[in-house]
């Protein structure tokens, strides 16, 4: 692959994309940081990977479809995107911190969570939500617009009158942000969470765009 085929490559904190030579990064794709893409992987149009003040690893021959968001973190503790081999992600997934076994199926607008983990082979069907440290076993099947949380993981449906309970005790906001603050707290809490991210993503000021050849 030539460089005109390795997306918008942005300089963050001092970490610059490698691209493996044999992989496809699509010229409208954004790569911020310390992201590694693997051989034979391919990352499509509109695709963003933004490691933020971790880093991202994209597996050997998997696919990050059109309009996927993947983004690291280390404002609660280092939260890398880890995408093992042979991945699929759907068009408008969202992986946040989380770790992505082999040959595992994240189908359009699903999104993972921070510290979540996905078994190899399991798979996260369309418009599903694998909440925060959730442990998705080996080849175990998440339900479209399902929730699954916990560990052992159980799912809960979108209007499941305990699945506000069961969220909080997540403690989502610990665990993305490093923000404690109570569940019911939510002004407070969601005031500090848009500081945690103004703070963060204010480094991007620094960012360089690298030279596409």
């Amino acid at each position: 692959m030539n460089a005109d085929t390795q997306g918008i490559r942005i300089r963050h904190r001092g970490h610059e994309p490698q691209i493996h030579p044999t992989a496809y990064v699509a010229p409208t794709a954004t790569l911020v940081g310390d992201v590694r893409v693997g051989p034979r992987a391919r990352v499509m149009y509109g695709a963003v990977l933004d490691a933020e003040g971790s880093r991202i690893e994209v597996g050997e021959a998997s696919v990050i479809c059109e309009n996927a968001v993947l983004r690291g973190s280390a404002v609660a503790g280092d939260q890398p995107v880890l995408v093992g081999d042979h991945v699929f992600v759907g068009p408008h997934a969202t992986l946040l911190g989380c770790e992505i076994g082999r040959c595992v199926y994240v189908a359009t607008t699903a999104t993972v969570l921070q510290g979540a983990r996905l078994g190899a082979g399991s798979v996260v069907a369309v418009g599903a939500l694998v909440h925060a440290r959730t442990v998705v076993p080996d080849e175990y099947f998440v339900p479209p617009h399902t929730v699954a949380l916990d560990a052992p993981v159980r799912l809960l449906a979108p209007g499941d009158p305990g699945l506000p309970e069961a969220v909080g005790r997540v403690g989502f906001a610990q665990v993305a942000f490093g923000v404690d603050a109570e569940w019911t707290d939510r002004i407070s809490r969601y005031e500090r969470i848009a500081e945690v991210r103004v703070a963060e993503f204010g480094a991007h000021a620094d960012d360089e765009v690298l030279d596409r050849g």
